[in-house]
């Protein structure tokens, strides 16, 4: 059996080895190494993919949501709505930007933002919602794009582990997700379904002006070099990493099928046992693109699980911990515990499992016999 990986970019990479090589041997021959042709065919090509009028590519995805949060002109004080279940890039920028973050719960089986927590929070200060597509599983968007519109609010899509994944509207059309809201952001951090081998990342939208506002502060502020007409940053996709997307992205779909394929193996192989709840899986759509596969684990030693697991050379993540509203930077007075039932319940259940374009059934079914093997 090949040794078992987290993330096996090194077996991703063979298949597309000779063209990724060439791609970037003509960056370099080319030295267009900062906006060069390579970026601007990324861009066209990952618009015509997602289906938006706009992408703009950036640094990473962590400046994407702080890009987008400031393109949408949001000020101080303004009150920001996101989960409070999830990596926290996203509460981050919100704070940076000196936003006010409210944090809300999750729903247990989907593990992303509680719609009627969403409700209970706004207030007359209230802007903005963050969605975060968390471990690849569309939130609830038809109800959250329902109560934006009810309030006035902007809807910024976190789809930093969710990109390819589809979305059906209430009026039966399929949309990409990070296409839903008023602007989307995302990571291609290496591990992520469409990675490149760096940092990088992009911001989505079909608003013109907001577009136009984005191009700017990604560049210092400038649309003409040296005149500075926005408050900018610096942030951009180098050309070498948009060469790697490049040959990735015509493969998105195919590696998320993969990882769909997977996910149903392990939940044939783990779903009768009464200790384990799998991810939840839509049957007729595709709404899930398996960023991770995460487990609970229902009456049993998580961490015990772990250290299980490692001891028998199988990697595994627990993602997260602890709950944002626990850690140290984002602690607020304005938390009450009661709040956060599912949060704190899933930070004590859940484990990620290896998840991947390269496993295969026999890594599969060594993983899911040494799960069962601890439990019973």
């Amino acid at each position: 059996m090949r040794k078992i990986q987290m993330v096996d970019l090194k077996g991703q990479y063979e298949p597309i080895k000779e063209q990724v090589n060439r791609s970037i041997q003509e960056v370099i021959d080319t030295t267009a190494f900062i906006n060069g042709p390579e970026v601007h065919s990324f861009q066209k090509e990952l618009e015509e993919y997602l289906g938006v009028k706009h992408v703009i590519p950036c640094a990473n995805g962590t400046d994407a949501l702080q890009i987008a949060m400031m393109g949408l002109g949001l000020k101080p004080g303004d009150e920001v709505i996101t989960a409070d279940f999830t990596f926290a890039a996203t509460v981050e920028v919100i704070a940076l930007l000196q936003l006010t973050p409210v944090l809300v719960d999750v729903n247990p089986h989907g593990f992303n933002i509680d719609v009627d927590a969403i409700r209970r929070a706004i207030t007359p200060k209230t802007k903005a919602i963050v969605p975060v597509h968390l471990f690849g599983q569309v939130a609830d968007m038809n109800a959250i794009m329902e109560i934006a519109k009810e309030y006035n609010l902007y809807v910024i899509e976190d789809n930093a582990q969710a990109i390819g994944a589809n979305y059906t509207q209430k009026d039966g059309t399929t949309v990409k997700t990070g296409a839903i809201g008023h602007v989307g952001s995302t990571s291609f951090f290496p591990s992520k379904n469409l990675g490149c081998y760096g940092d990088g990342g992009a911001i989505f939208t079909n608003d013109d002006d907001l577009a136009h506002t984005i191009r700017g502060i990604v560049n210092h502020g400038m649309y003409e070099r040296y005149h500075h007409d926005v408050v900018g940053v610096n942030s951009r996709l180098d050309s070498i990493q948009a060469a790697v997307l490049r040959a990735k992205l015509p493969l998105l779909d195919s590696y998320n099928f993969k990882r769909r394929e997977a996910a149903r193996k392990y939940s044939q192989k783990l779903s009768h046992h009464d200790k384990i709840t799998v991810p939840m899986i839509c049957d007729v759509c595709d709404c899930h693109v398996f960023h991770q596969y995460t487990l609970r684990l229902k009456n049993s030693d998580r961490d015990a699980l772990v250290k299980h697991l490692n001891a028998n050379d199988i990697p595994c993540g627990v993602y997260y911990p602890i709950p944002l509203h626990k850690q140290k930077a984002y602690a607020d007075s304005r938390y009450n515990e009661a709040d956060f039932p599912v949060t704190n319940m899933l930070v004590e259940e859940v484990i990620s499992l290896p998840m991947h374009t390269e496993l295969d059934d026999e890594q599969i079914d060594y993983i899911t016999k040494t799960i069962l093997e601890f439990l019973d």
